[in-house]
């Protein structure tokens, strides 16, 4: 699927603003619950590089990611602007960022994670960087073949974003509790035998809990809800991605695993840690560095935070590959896990598609790899270097994980990634209907039904009819 099929005057002359508020996430959604509220972004100008990248979870590595940017632009002899901000699908990023290129003062380049390139790209906020993407592949290899960086940031041929940072996300489960249930880890492969073994390892009177995920409206909510969705066979569109498809047996069965594993009153009841219905991204970190949990779904945050502390749970946390569909299908998969975009009308383009050059050369990439925890990993083949693996005896597992042939693509699944399906989770259509069956405010068919003709309507205001 291409940009043809649907596009911003579309969009606009099918959706009017509201299209453009939905599809854009601008409607005073509430951002990460560990996220402090957006600010202003920093305008840009002539001979003033303007800069905006995301929170390190080490401060050593973004310290190094900053000390890269300015000594560039020293040497560059260019004033520098450089902050952070909140550009996550919750915010108010791409909002602030439409209102900056058409008033003609936008940053000159942001580095950003879970920000959406195809609505991005949809709402004409980013310059093409395929140069920049071929010189690249030219100095470092090919992208990391498992991040589906070509179905996302390659738009009708040409690159719209530069791959930064391959990604992975771990599941996590306390391998001293299974050792003492005599259950071997490497047979658990789906979703059902991962809950009983959660079952059977929880302790409650004692604290400990097997079942460390939500469904909640998170980063982390979103991520476990739409692998179950998919796991049952569930599905939001067609492999078009035009033709919503939601309401299915299959979806319901999901539906049907989510109310029965939140049932407080039911056979799961013990695995459940106090509060999980409502947890936010930081919780499941919080929870498993305690040591009150016993599986979790997480990015590498949690695996860096108890290495560096060296938390007692490190020693006993066994990484698992991602649970199998129901169909025996895998489920592995990388993401690209930073993107470096340059903004349309940028005063200074040229210079920003240096210094992102600048960034991805392993003088500057490796040191910054290789103290950030699994965070921050190469998106190109050849930065994978022997110094680097051998900085953590798990960074050869993440590498498996995002050079995997056939990765699997996401939550857009049988479809591409692309705007409409971002735009379903920044409304957060899918967790808030798996809410209404964990309350008991809907059955499964109901709260089915209901989630597919919001998906339908955002389809239609975004100019897909």
């Amino acid at each position: 699927m291409t940009s043809n099929k649907f596009n911003r005057r579309d969009l606009i002359k099918r959706g009017g603003a509201a299209g453009i508020g939905i599809w854009a996430a601008s409607h005073g959604l509430p951002v990460f619950a560990q996220d402090k509220p957006e600010e202003d972004l920093p305008e840009g100008a002539a001979g003033k590089l303007t800069v905006i990248h995301r929170t390190e979870y080490f401060e050593a590595a973004q310290n190094l990611f900053r000390d890269t940017v300015t000594k560039f632009a020293a040497a560059n002899n260019a004033q520098l602007d450089i902050s952070t901000t909140n550009p996550e699908s919750f915010g108010d990023f791409l909002g602030k960022m439409s209102a900056a290129v058409r008033a003609g003062n936008p940053p000159d380049l942001a580095y950003t994670s879970t920000v959406s390139i195809p609505q991005m790209h949809l709402l004409g906020l980013l310059e093409d960087v395929n140069d920049v993407v071929e010189e690249a592949i030219k100095r470092y290899g090919n992208v990391m073949r498992g991040i589906n960086a070509e179905t996302i940031g390659k738009i009708d041929g040409r690159w719209v974003a530069v791959p930064y940072i391959a990604n992975t996300t771990g599941a996590f489960f306390r391998s001293d509790k299974l050792a003492e249930k005599g259950i071997d880890p490497t047979t658990l492969d789906t979703w059902e035998q991962r809950r009983e073994a959660a079952l059977a390892i929880s302790d409650p009177d004692n604290g400990f809990y097997g079942w460390g995920l939500t469904v909640n409206q998170s980063g982390d909510g979103w991520g476990v809800a739409s692998a179950i969705l998919n796991a049952f066979g569930g599905h939001f569109t067609d492999e078009t991605g035009t033709k919503v498809e939601f309401d299915s047996l299959e979806t319901i069965a999901a539906y049907e695993f989510i109310r029965e594993t939140y049932d407080r009153n039911g056979k799961y009841a013990a695995m459940l840690p106090p509060g999980v219905e409502s947890w936010g991204d930081i919780s499941n970190n919080e929870a498993w560095l305690a040591g009150s949990v016993g599986y979790t779904h997480n990015a590498f945050s949690l695996y860096a935070a108890a290495k560096r502390d060296n938390n007692p749970v490190f020693p006993n946390t066994v990484l698992l590959p991602q649970p199998r569909a129901n169909n025996g299908d895998h489920r592995n998969g990388g993401a690209v896990g930073g993107w470096l975009t340059i903004f349309k009308g940028a005063p200074n383009a040229e210079l920003a598609k240096e210094l992102a050059l600048e960034l991805l050369d392993p003088a500057n990439f490796t040191p910054i790899s290789s103290v950030a925890g699994g965070l921050f990993m190469p998106a190109y083949e050849n930065l994978w270097t022997d110094e680097l693996i051998a900085a953590d005896p798990n960074y050869s597992i993440i590498k498996e994980q995002v050079d995997i042939e056939d990765p699997f693509i996401g939550p857009s699944w049988p479809a591409k990634p692309a705007a409409q399906i971002d735009a379903i989770r920044a409304q957060g259509v899918l967790e808030q209907s798996m809410g209404n069956v964990i309350s008991g405010r809907m059955s499964s068919e109901e709260a089915v039904k209901d989630a597919h003709n919001k998906i339908v309507q955002i389809f239609e205001e975004g100019g897909i009819m």
